[in-house]
């Protein structure tokens, strides 16, 4: 990246106050700007530091009136927030945009190529695989037999996608993440010995679904495991055999979701949530951290605690909770009273 000011502010429909021909070639905080930066004042909190600033370009609010000079050449915008989010999505776009395919690469005689594609070196694209427009496959990837990746998907450095997977458009799969691995089936025999149980379903993937770095999701022992339009998947969750996950459901780190479990949409599930299987969640459902998920939830509940319940009974059983040593006091005093009366 190395764009001039005028540039900048013509793709944020900004005005310039400054030297309109000074270029930058990354971003900053604004405490810690150096020349050649470019940052943004919205929070009031950090007004001092646009004195000091040594970025050679801050964006500001429109309406910013600055009580003392500024060295640094202004970008005057409706909303300066906004405005520096849209740049550092134009900022990773451009850092990301690659095209080609690595003459270090396998890619099958038999796979099918979209436009504008990229897979880098090492990376292996197996026997009828599909990978969509304008998709980039980073290296040392891993994508098995008769899998599918749509248009315009992310798949970064060794991720692996196992066999008959399908991932829809516009989604990211981050570092590390396993896709289609088997389902934890293990059948107990009369010696106490364990025999698996094939794993012969699939994943879907559907479209704008963003997995977290080492996040792991299980083939289906039969059909599919299923995570649908929209969802967010944060790192280091596992996500087993025949789970279904609605549209848009977030769900934060470390969080394990057992076999057969469905979780409705627009749901927000905190870190190391356990939640064990066949269980239904509803929509629009909301589990605080750590807590533990033992049977089934409505609609529109917020759960709390391990083995969790509803969040208005969880507070009124805390606040006894933690008073619980007060309470034996007066239980052992009035069991005390009640023997001297006898």
């Amino acid at each position: 990246m190395n764009y001039k000011a005028k540039e900048i502010a013509e793709l944020l429909n900004g005005i310039i106050e400054g030297d309109e021909t000074v270029s930058v070639n990354t971003l900053s905080k604004i405490e810690e700007g150096v020349p050649g930066s470019i940052s943004f004042l919205a929070n009031p909190k950090y007004t001092q530091f646009i004195y000091t600033t040594q970025a050679s370009i801050v964006i500001v609010d429109k309406d910013f009136k600055p009580e003392n000079p500024v060295a640094t050449t202004l970008i005057r915008v409706e909303n300066a927030y906004v405005a520096f989010a849209q740049l550092l999505d134009f900022y990773h776009k451009s850092k990301t945009d690659k095209k080609g395919i690595s003459s270090q690469a396998f890619v099958s005689e038999t796979a099918s190529i979209g436009k504008n594609v990229y897979i880098g070196e090492f990376a292996y694209i197996g026997d009828d695989v599909v990978v969509g427009d304008n998709s980039k496959i980073y290296p040392q990837a891993f994508i098995d037999q008769n899998s599918r990746i749509g248009a315009g998907t992310t798949i970064f450095a060794g991720v692996k996608i196992y066999s008959e997977t399908l991932i829809g458009n516009n989604c990211v799969i981050h570092a590390g993440v396993v896709i289609g691995g088997d389902g934890f089936g293990f059948a107990p025999q009369d010696d106490n010995q364990y025999k698996k149980i094939a794993q012969i379903g699939n994943v879907i993937i559907e479209d704008d679904v963003e997995i977290g770095a080492n996040t792991t999701i299980d083939r289906a022992t039969l059909g599919s495991t299923i995570i649908r339009k929209g969802v967010k998947l944060d790192n280091l969750i596992q996500v087993a055999h025949n789970v279904e996950i609605g549209e848009n459901t977030v769900v934060a780190a470390q969080t394990g979701i057992s076999g057969s479990t469905k979780i409705g949409k627009n749901c927000m599930i905190a870190g190391q949530v356990g939640i064990i299987g066949h269980l239904n969640i509803g929509d629009n459902v909301k589990i605080s951290a750590q807590s533990g998920i033992t049977s089934s939830i409505k609609e529109g509940l917020i759960m709390f605690g391990s083995p969790a319940f509803e969040s208005s009974k969880y507070r009124k059983a805390y606040v006894h909770f933690r008073n619980l040593d007060k309470i034996v006091a007066r239980i052992d005093k009035l069991e005390a009273q009640a023997k001297e009366n006898k």
